[in-house]
């Protein structure tokens, strides 16, 4: 049995850095920000989903995306040609060829850069915390990607990175399924005790696989950061990269990370050049003797399926992606969009992959159905956020999300139970320059 004396201590882990600023200003007073006018967006990493989160950010709030960073040339100019097409629709310039960087310190200048307000950070997440501080080093609004970290150290680098913040701007991280609305409602139910005494849950992501280009003239370095969601340091595997969306849901629902988790896994079919695990299955163990099961599989072409199990005395909650959201039981309640029975989502591509028909599913990371609005509704509160003066810090929220993910993937790597303290004890770590990553090729 848990006692008051963890959720005390999730709340010392969470800090003041987790919590959201109270201070009130006037909207004219935000630097960059007269009332009415548009915040200046700077975009660092121009594929898929930067860029679908960048236009999303234009279209459904006040923001102009006036500045872009990528390592490679071509994104670059594939996010000029696609962000000067936006700016044409919207009646504003397109994209000034002085505020486009390139190369491994893009992310230093754009950071740097006094035509930008917010910093939307969209690369691959090994080098999340390296950008975060540039960013909140330069004093900008920060937009980051999840996860905020590969490796344990990183995320004890993005909790420091946090407290620096103390209410001057906002930083948000990408975790976009909070916002959902069906998905919000069903969380207030559950916390409010709609299920009772919980005792377990599952969860599973099983989707299709990441498909690349051949890029035949790539050193092995750029093609290890093209292809980084075959690469498990890069990404920091499948449970870190793409499975921490159900992590961090759990651990919003049940208000706290795993005390411990078991787990294992492999790499049982993938063919592709990397070596991230096409399959883990892992059980956290939750405050209050909660046990919820993790079962993630990346692969092949068949099929694509997101849902969460929550079951209590009193009753059960699921959530699908697409599909049923409700709670059924002694307090029933169903989601009005549900579509059900739900079912796996055939045919659908891995939104991850270079061949995703970003015309079919609107766009890279933009979901139909349960997440329809999800993005927008994010989006919407941090700039709220920002034009408001109540300014939001996630850096202590985030770091909790990757480090519950780290603890399922180190204990399945190892296939042995590990704590939480463990975990934290063990400062595990993935060193660019030990890994081989020099970005100065690049140069």
């Amino acid at each position: 049995m848990t006692g008051p004396e963890e959720k005390m201590g999730r709340r010392q882990f969470l800090g003041a850095a987790g919590a959201a600023g109270i201070m009130i200003i006037k909207p004219q007073l935000v630097r960059g920000t007269a009332a009415n006018s548009a915040l200046r967006l700077g975009l660092l990493g121009c594929g898929k989903r930067g860029t679908a989160v960048a236009t999303s950010f234009a279209n459904n709030t006040a923001v102009r995306v006036v500045a872009l960073a990528d390592l490679f040339a071509d994104q670059l100019d594939k996010g000029k040609e696609h962000f000067d097409a936006l700016a044409a629709r919207h009646g504003y310039p397109g994209i000034d060829p002085r505020l486009m960087f390139r190369g491994p310190h893009a992310y230093e200048a754009l950071a740097h850069s006094p035509d930008i307000d917010i910093m939307q950070i969209s690369t691959p997440g090994i080098f999340h915390p390296g950008h975060l501080e540039a960013g909140v080093d330069a004093g900008k609004h920060v937009y980051c990607e999840k996860p905020v970290a590969v490796d344990v150290t990183g995320c004890k680098r993005v909790m420091r990175i946090g407290e620096k913040v103390q209410n001057r701007f906002s930083l948000d991280i990408g975790f976009q399924c909070r916002h959902a609305p069906p998905f919000a409602e069903l969380a207030r139910r559950v916390q409010a005790g709609a299920l009772g005494k919980i005792a377990c849950g599952a969860s599973y992501y099983q989707s299709t696989g990441a498909f690349y280009p051949p890029y035949p003239n790539a050193s092995p370095l750029e093609r290890r950061i093209r292809t980084f969601f075959w690469d498990r340091v890069i990404s920091g595997d499948i449970i870190q990269d793409q499975n921490i969306h159900l992590v961090d849901l759990c651990n919003w629902m049940l208000e706290s990370h795993p005390l411990k988790a078991i787990g294992t896994g492999g790499r049982g079919v993938r063919e592709d050049a990397g070596d991230c695990w096409d399959h883990f299955d892992v059980t956290f163990t939750y405050p209050n003797d909660v046990h919820v099961n993790l079962n993630s599989y990346q692969g092949g072409k068949a099929l694509s399926d997101v849902s969460i199990r929550l079951f209590g005395s009193k009753g059960v909650a699921e959530l699908h992606y697409k599909g049923v959201v409700g709670i059924y039981g002694d307090a029933p309640w169903e989601w009005e969009g549900s579509i059900g029975p739900a079912s796996p989502q055939r045919g659908h591509a891995n939104i991850y992959s270079a061949d995703f028909d970003s015309s079919a599913e609107k766009a890279a990371g933009i979901f139909h159905d349960a997440l329809e609005d999800a993005d927008a509704e994010k989006e919407k509160a941090f700039i709220a956020s920002i034009t408001s003066g109540k300014f939001h810090n996630q850096a202590a929220v985030g770091a909790e999300t990757a480090l519950s993910a780290i603890l399922g993937r180190q204990a399945a790597y190892s296939e042995r139970e590990m704590t939480w303290e463990e975990l934290l004890a063990s400062n595990q770590t993935y060193d660019p320059e030990l890994e081989g990553i020099d970005l100065s090729e690049f140069e």
